[in-house]
């Protein structure tokens, strides 16, 4: 009796065993494709560290269980184009658009793989989703201006610099139409509601940076402020010229106040990867963007930069210093 109930249960396992070993398996490994904006991981090391560390916090390990396709295109037009395309044909699961640029480009070329865009200004008038709280396509991700911070940034300068009538509003042309008329038009009836001045200036190339500076300089300009992809890469040029020229400076981008820029007001950046980061992680698990509702800066980052003040001769109010989540010494 014993012998054959020793077969019996030997019999049992092996028609068992394959379905143990199955269950053993390590998970499917996950493709994620990231369009970057600059032209290579050194450059983008900040913010590909960012991202980076959100996945992983969320169990993501480059090697273990997924494997990363990252893709430069240096703010040129043509290769968002390419290397959108080379993304969507090496058949990645989900795809992050870091800018409106990328997004732009992968719309136009797939339907049906998730797209995950980072920087938009307005997601629904660039028709990347019917709405925010019902994205109802591929796309979805974060609203960079669904609150208007222009009244809020202009304010902040003229506490800043209480004699300031004049403004420029820097933009580079990494900026969609949409966009751009969207900045424009925010900052226009802000400046307007606030008896100021602007002007805008467009920044074709990084090379005219430093004559975008001077033009606002000699325009009487007594501050700017930054739009752009392609600004905020070349945040060492942006500061220098800045400094150059004299121009007090404001950054949506907190990283880049260090470079020599008067200060930075917007969305924090760490936040924006996190939510990136859980984005990519729901549609992984079986989420579809057309129900993941778009979302707004829940947290907003004020940054001023002392040394650059005492180059440009301003004293910053002891109540806009008190204000500020980040002084830089």
């Amino acid at each position: 009796m014993r012998r054959r109930e020793f077969i019996i249960r030997v019999a049992g396992l092996s028609a068992v065993w394959p379905l143990i070993a199955h269950a053993q398996q390590s998970p499917k490994t996950a493709k994620i494709g990231v369009l970057w904006h600059a032209g290579s991981a050194e450059e983008e090391k900040v913010y590909l560290g960012m991202l980076t560390k959100a996945l992983g916090d969320l169990g993501y390990v480059e090697g273990k269980n997924v494997v990363f396709s990252h893709r430069f295109p240096a703010e040129q037009p043509d290769r968002y184009r390419s290397l959108a395309r080379e993304l969507v044909e090496s058949n990645v699961d989900v795809i992050v658009a870091i800018t409106e640029p990328g997004a732009v480009a992968l719309k136009e070329i797939t339907s049906t793989i998730p797209i995950v865009f980072g920087v938009v200004a307005d997601p629904v008038g660039s028709g990347f989703v019917a709405s925010l709280a019902h994205p109802g396509g591929n796309l979805t991700g974060l609203s960079f201006m669904a609150t208007d911070l222009s009244g809020k940034r202009l304010s902040l300068l003229k506490e800043a610099i209480p004699s300031l009538s004049r403004v420029a509003l820097l933009q580079d042309r990494s900026l969609g139409s949409v966009a751009s008329t969207t900045y424009l038009e925010l900052y226009s009836k802000a400046a307007k509601t606030m008896g100021l001045i602007l002007d805008r200036i467009e920044v074709p190339t990084p090379d005219a940076i430093d004559e975008a500076f001077s033009a606002a300089a000699e325009h009487g300009c007594q501050a700017v402020i930054l739009f752009g992809g392609m600004l905020a890469n070349e945040g060492v040029r942006v500061g220098a010229s800045a400094l150059a020229h004299r121009v007090p400076t404001l950054s949506i981008w907190s990283e880049k106040v260090r470079y020599g820029l008067l200060m930075s007001y917007g969305q924090d950046v760490d936040e924006t990867f996190r939510k990136l980061a859980s984005y990519v992680d729901k549609i992984l698990r079986g989420a579809k963007p057309a129900d993941l509702p778009v979302e707004q800066p829940t947290r907003l980052k004020l940054v001023i930069n002392l040394k650059a003040a005492m180059v440009l001769d301003l004293s910053i109010p002891p109540t806009l210093l008190a204000s500020a989540d980040e002084v830089i010494e």
